[in-house]
């Protein structure tokens, strides 16, 4: 291709795509799919109140509106937004249930708050428009959306350069530490984050550590917690080469006093519930890891086994790594980056608020 070629390979491609495309592409999928799947996610709430509980539905965003101080609501458009110092926001509802003693009443739609739009998206009043109603609307024809009018200025949300979601990503130890390898991955699910970190010291023990867990748990006892009991299944699991099965013995003397799926639990549930009874422990444990293991492969008690064979793939890479059967990933390369485009910040948000 002669750079002529590609002066117009690039010229119909921005003339077709615009320079927003990804970000409005981004926030629209954060209206049409994100927002339910965090609220699905949550699912709802249960008051102190025995027998009482509040499960949440689908969510419903109507088209921007403003609230004037006699509490009258009207349609507002972006240059009105802009002229009056207003912020150019949606109003969401939330369809909620009341269940009763496990009688569930009407649901009722509730609103919980606005949310900012973004100019040109699909929720917004230009969208669909054409160049003579954009005109009549005080808008200009050129003008390629994808940004915000925050208190009347419009406003750009910055995407983040990040590491790739749901990536494996595996680098050598420092000299200085006990630590040979190490493993890490952002999985993320829904507008949820979660860093899980794997590491192999210098004995040969593999450890894993994720948020709401305290301290580092053996590789084994996640996988026998995962549904994967036998010791067999779990080197085979890792690898079917011998040499690395040989490196997983360590692991398995670490947790040989771990023999069954029940007692991997209730080990990690006296870390997260010490003082509870032993089956409140054991199923603390099952809901600490569907929700917050991997929870990008599932959040289920049926998807435990997909996260067990994830997590033995990941201790392969470590071995090989260690073997010298494979390099250390570049953390800094294009193909394990990501941006974190308006959607997707928003989708962070809108879970954590």
């Amino acid at each position: 291709m002669n750079t002529l070629d590609a002066r117009v390979l690039i010229r119909e491609f921005f003339e077709e795509h615009g320079l927003v495309k990804q970000q409005l592409d981004s926030f629209n999928r954060f209206i049409e799919k994100d927002l339910q799947e965090i609220v699905s996610s949550i699912g709802g709430v249960k008051p102190d109140v025995e027998g009482l509980e509040v499960v949440f539905g689908k969510v419903h965003i109507k088209k921007p509106e403003v609230r004037e101080a006699d509490n009258s609501r009207h349609p507002v458009w972006p240059m009105e937004a802009r002229l009056r110092k207003l912020t150019y926001e949606a109003p969401v509802y939330l369809e909620m249930s009341v269940v009763r003693d496990g009688v569930s009443e009407e649901p009722q739609n509730v609103y919980i708050g606005s949310i900012p739009v973004m100019v040109k998206s699909k929720i917004c009043w230009l969208y669909g428009l054409d160049e003579e109603e954009l005109v009549k609307h005080g808008e200009d024809p050129l003008d390629p959306g994808g940004y915000f009018i925050i208190n009347g200025s419009e406003r750009v949300l910055v995407a983040q350069e990040d590491l790739a979601p749901n990536r494996i990503i595996i680098k050598r130890g420092g000299t200085s530490t006990s630590i040979t390898s190490t493993a890490k991955v952002f999985s993320t699910r829904a507008g949820y984050r979660v860093r899980i970190i794997v590491e192999r010291k210098n004995d040969g023990t593999i450890k894993v550590s994720f948020p709401v867990v305290p301290g580092k748990i053996p590789f084994v006892i996640v996988m026998k917690a995962l549904g994967l009991t036998r010791d067999q299944d779990i080197a085979y699991a890792v690898s079917s080469d011998e040499a690395v099965q040989q490196e997983v013995l360590m692991s398995f003397e670490e947790a040989e006093e771990v023999k069954t799926e029940e007692e991997a639990l209730d080990y990690i549930g006296r870390r997260i519930a010490m003082r509870q009874p032993k089956k409140e422990r054991i199923e603390r444990a099952k809901y600490i890891l569907d929700q917050y293991f991997l929870p990008h492969l599932g959040t289920r008690p049926e998807d435990r086994i997909k996260k067990a064979y994830f997590l033995a793939d990941v201790a392969r890479r470590l071995i090989e790594l260690d073997l010298g059967l494979r390099d250390e990933d570049d953390k800094d390369h294009y193909a394990n980056k990501r941006l974190r485009l308006a959607g997707d910040l928003l989708a962070s948000l809108f879970r954590v608020t």
